[in-house]
């Protein structure tokens, strides 16, 4: 029985923070680095390393055991900023100087175009100008010009010079 527990192997969460604190790098531990690490001390878990230490490091991530910054794990301490995203809380709030005015206080901005005014007087709206006689009138134009794509112009069928002379 003396001999089971010594062959039994620390668990995954154990071993990751065995491999932290002697790789003891200042940015954290990467993956690589962590595998390298655990292969080097328990040697024969490559099959089961490869599989499930990503597995264990995920979990620990999101349990909030590890810190994930710029690829490497890093140990939650105090030094270490806090994870900003979903769930997270937010940031502290310095206090406000007495008589000083707090932004929460007042009344939200208004978003959006502004109401009209019941009120105000209706205004009048302009009256458009009467329109000219033709399609292509050249009475409103400065130019002389009518406005618009030009008409498109159909080819005269070619006549033969010869056929008309010899009559």
């Amino acid at each position: 029985m003396a001999t089971d527990s010594f062959n039994q192997f620390p668990s995954y969460p154990e071993m990751i923070y065995e491999a932290l604190d002697a790789l003891n790098q200042e940015g954290g531990s990467n993956k690589s680095s962590i595998t390298k690490y655990i292969e080097s001390k328990y040697g024969d878990l490559s099959e089961d390393l490869s599989k499930l230490l990503p597995l264990h490091l995920d979990n620990m991530k999101q349990n909030g055991d590890l810190i994930f910054l710029k690829n490497n794990y890093i140990k939650p301490g105090p030094d270490v900023p806090p994870k900003r995203g979903r769930g997270r809380p937010p940031k502290p709030k310095a206090p406000l100087p007495p008589g000083a005015e707090s932004v929460e206080s007042a009344p939200p901005k208004p978003r959006g175009r502004p109401r009209k005014d019941p009120n105000a007087p209706p205004t009048s709206k302009k009256p458009k100008p009467a329109p000219a006689a033709g399609p292509n009138s050249t009475v409103g134009s400065i130019t002389g010009r009518p406005r618009g794509r030009p008409r498109k112009v159909r080819p005269q069928p070619a006549q033969d010079d010869d056929d008309a002379g010899e009559s």
